[in-house]
């Protein structure tokens, strides 16, 4: 099992020196990967229910700072060798997928091919409304975005005829380094699960019980045998409170491949890697592998 961190880009790591103790501290820790969160505004009322907690997400003058997810990505790429780079998650409908295309490959050629992204579909419609983006169809035009993403990262020249994004053929270059980038698809409800058994490389259920997430996986994995994929080529990503690190190995058997917890600053960053790396020690013991690898 693979640790992470994430929303790695919100509070006082959204400034470049915290960002850069950060993204350092948990490579040299031995974290795999870094995990960004997305919004663009925060409105200043707004209706929409948080998905993930039973209340909100407070006052608007608590709301933290945050980076954007790609910006910040690319900030801590410069510096840092081997811990993936992903988006936990950007919210896809919208964005401009030629554009976003773009941005992921350039930047998965810059970091050696270290990028995985990670998409949602949203829930919080005043933000749509802000950006003058449509709610309605959000999910359809996720579906049709990622396709059109994928063939600008494969094919050259690409084209792709959807419902929401046409082009083509044309030219987007660089490809990404590692020939296409990995999707995540980022959710916590059926359409999530069967979004990312369609389409996903990954995914991705967000503060979710066991029971919950074993139903979800089971979804996703239906679903990809449905349609002729293979289900374990999908892989199973959630969230984990520090304070749960024994909850690693319930995870691992309910097929959770990767674990991210939400960063604890830098020295409390450190800490937890030691007790990570031990858990890994003792996990490979108990199965005999008796090799050290990236957690």
């Amino acid at each position: 099992m693979h640790f992470g961190l994430l929303a790695t880009n919100v509070g006082p790591a959204a400034r470049p020196a915290a960002a850069r103790q950060l993204a350092t501290a948990a490579e040299e820790s031995g974290f795999a990967s870094l995990w960004t969160a997305e919004h663009v505004v925060f409105p200043a009322s707004y209706e929409s229910r948080y998905p993930y907690r039973q209340r909100g997400l407070g006052e608007p003058s608590e709301s933290p700072e945050l980076s954007d997810p790609l910006v910040w990505l690319s900030y801590v790429a410069a510096f840092t060798d081997r811990i993936r780079l992903a988006t936990g998650v950007v919210i896809l409908p919208q964005r401009n997928p030629l554009v976003l295309a773009k941005q992921v490959a350039s930047l998965d050629v810059l970091s050696g091919g270290r990028v995985d992204l990670g998409v949602g579909v949203g829930w919080l419609r005043e933000e749509f409304d802000a950006l003058g983006m449509p709610w309605e169809r959000r999910g359809e035009r996720t579906d049709d975005y990622i396709a059109a993403m994928r063939a600008l990262w494969t094919d050259d020249p690409a084209s792709h005829d959807g419902t929401f994004a046409r082009f083509g053929p044309l030219y987007c270059r660089p490809a990404p380094d590692q020939g296409s980038v990995p999707i995540f698809v980022g959710g916590s409800t059926q359409a999530a699960a069967r979004r990312a058994g369609r389409l996903g490389d990954g995914f991705f259920p967000f503060n979710v019980d066991t029971d919950r997430l074993r139903d979800l996986v089971a979804i996703c994995r239906r679903t990809a045998e449905e349609h002729g994929r293979d289900p374990g080529s999908v892989e199973i990503v959630t969230n984990l409170r520090s304070s749960e690190i024994e909850r690693a190995a319930e995870l691992a058997a309910a097929g959770v491949a990767r674990v991210v917890m939400m960063p604890m600053g830098v020295d409390a960053v450190e800490r937890f890697g030691e007790v990570i790396a031990a858990h890994a020690t003792t996990t490979r013991q108990a199965e005999g592998t008796g090799h050290r690898e990236q957690l």
